[in-house]
């Protein structure tokens, strides 16, 4: 077996484990109180958010997206019909809901309720969304490659939470951002990681890094 079919098949295990788990939560919540989950997450009449929330919406989706397109795995598997990405469309609707339901709408309206500003809230929400999506950066064993995993998913934490704000603090623009992004980055992002592609742009952006005299 080669180091790619093993690194691949620790991904499928990986995407397999983060929809099961989160998958279970989303499923349990829909089936005791569908009507509730549904209005937890705005997509009601009045709920769904504004016209600038879509907007960015939109505008981080793209960024995101783009800038993911630098790892050969992320290229290989965007538009690829496969069983990977039927994992990866797991994880997009597990993951959409649930982590948007906890990052965003749980962490932030407690933060608001205890008296902390709307940009401290933000700051936050994108600083544990970060931590949490750093172990990524982990199983390509580089530490370079985990703290890079944590700045751009702390980075893309923080621009979630302004959608967040922007949308009126309806979850509905967050979650079709969040389930685009997974739906077209994963599974490349999770192979990126397990292969090693994380550790090598890291090591290759450094050594273009002019050192001092």
């Amino acid at each position: 077996m080669t180091a790619t079919s093993v690194a691949d098949r620790k991904a499928a295990w990986i995407l397999a484990g983060i929809a099961l788990i989160e998958g279970s939560v989303v499923a349990l919540n829909a089936i005791l109180n569908p009507a509730a989950l549904i209005r937890v997450l705005g997509f009601t009449a009045g709920r769904a958010g504004s016209e600038w929330g879509w907007l960015l919406a939109m505008a981080v989706t793209t960024g995101f997206v783009w800038h993911s397109r630098r790892f050969p795995a992320v290229r290989e598997h965007m538009l690829r019909v496969s069983w990977f990405k039927l994992l990866a469309l797991a994880v997009a609707v597990s993951a959409g809901i649930l982590e948007e339901a906890v990052f965003r709408r749980q962490l932030m309206n407690s933060l608001q309720l205890h008296g902390w500003g709307t940009m401290a809230q933000i700051l936050a929400s994108g600083l544990a969304f970060g931590l949490v999506h750093g172990i990524w950066g982990l199983f390509g064993r580089n530490l370079r490659a985990a703290a890079g995993a944590t700045i751009a998913t702390g980075l893309l934490g923080l621009a979630l939470a302004a959608i967040y704000v922007a949308s009126g603090r309806s979850l509905a623009p967050c979650v079709a951002t969040h389930f685009a992004i997974d739906l077209l980055i994963e599974p490349g992002i999770m192979l990126a990681a397990c292969r090693g592609e994380m550790s090598g742009i890291a090591r290759a952006g450094a050594a273009k890094t002019p050192r001092p005299a």
